[in-house]
């Protein structure tokens, strides 16, 4: 079998095309509409988005919500200075951390926050700058966390952010993501109001993305690459709502990747969904057979990244990268707080 270069997945992107901030409204985004079997190419406008669905149609979406993940502490005793970045809650107040700089946290040093309100020690050292470490209140801890800590925002990103709930999307409710799912940072009360009167569903479900989302891949070639686990919830409604679009021969729109990864990840080989928890750690790269997703919303993503990869697997490298030249020579906003892009 043919393997892919992660090489083949570079492109070249003006930095000044790196949106710094979001625009003053979200539905004003700009839309690429690629149609998968034609590779017509539309340009328009996020908020038409109900134009180009059906009635029957269901959207299904991520309602995680980024926490303030972002802490800076001191090392007791020395003083020196450290950040932690919370990426995934294990257990109780046990939290998989990226701390930086690493060398000053080793098993068995303690780290004092926001003046000793939260302690935190290192536990064990599970990877190349990531430790575990159990935080120690006698507070509620996600109390503190929205007390002391900063939303994290992509390295990319460097325009200090005037408000931060912009960066979440207006129907986050489950507290848990160290990032934000993109794709559902465009809508608006008035775009969904604009869905229900055309008879398009919407249905959510939970994954809590971590910071391998940005994390560049390092082999040569794409099936090399070990994918990193996020934790997810699909609930026993949302399963059933999804099998009865299906059933009744309607589409099922993922909003993001985040909730294509799941989709494709509780979905059995005849395209119907069970209620699930739980873990993933599917990797959906060319050559995947998607077994559930109709269509997907996506924004554009970097270079070389497993998020690129998945737009590649579902509509074509090839009519992937044509659009994103044309992405690019009108001058669309990448990334995060950028523009998006509709595939049917």
């Amino acid at each position: 079998m043919k393997r892919n270069r992660v090489a083949d997945f570079d492109y070249d992107l003006p930095r000044e095309l790196i949106a710094q901030e979001p625009l003053p409204e979200r539905d004003r985004s700009r839309m690429l509409v690629l149609r998968r079997l034609s590779g017509g190419v539309t340009h328009t406008f996020f908020s038409s988005l109900p134009d180009y669905l059906a009635k029957g149609d269901l959207l299904v979406l991520n309602d995680t919500r980024v926490l303030p993940a972002r802490l800076w502490g001191k090392k007791a005793g020395t003083g020196g200075k450290v950040e932690f970045l919370l990426l995934r809650q294990l257990e109780g107040n046990q939290w998989d951390v990226l701390c930086s700089p690493g060398r000053k946290a080793r098993p068995g040093d303690t780290f004092h926050f926001a003046a000793g309100l939260l302690e935190g020690e290192i536990l064990a050292a599970t990877g190349e700058g990531t430790r575990t470490v159990l935080f120690k209140t006698d507070q509620d801890f996600f109390g503190i966390l929205r007390e002391i800590g900063e939303t994290p925002l992509p390295p990319y990103i460097k325009k200090t952010q005037q408000d931060p709930r912009r960066y979440q999307t207006i129907f986050a409710q489950k507290a848990g993501s160290a990032a934000a799912p993109t794709a559902g940072l465009h809508f608006t009360p008035q775009t969904f109001q604009r869905l229900e009167d055309k008879g398009i569903e919407l249905s959510f479900l939970t994954l809590h993305v971590g910071l391998g989302t940005f994390r560049p891949i390092k082999t040569e070639y794409v099936e090399e690459h070990e994918m990193h686990r996020e934790y997810f919830e699909l609930a026993p409604a949302a399963a059933a709502q999804i099998n009865r679009a299906k059933a009744r021969g309607s589409r099922v729109i993922a909003v993001g990747t985040t909730t294509c990864r799941v989709l494709e990840s509780v979905s059995g080989e005849n395209g119907l969904v069970a209620p699930r928890r739980g873990e993933t750690g599917l990797f959906i790269s060319p050559g995947y057979a998607f077994k559930l997703v109709d269509g997907l919303l996506t924004n554009f993503h970097l270079p070389r990244s497993t998020l690129l990869m998945m737009i590649c697997a579902y509509a074509g490298k090839d009519q992937v990268f044509q659009a994103y030249r044309e992405a690019i020579q009108k001058k669309y906003r990448f990334f995060s707080f950028g523009d998006c892009m509709l595939i049917i």
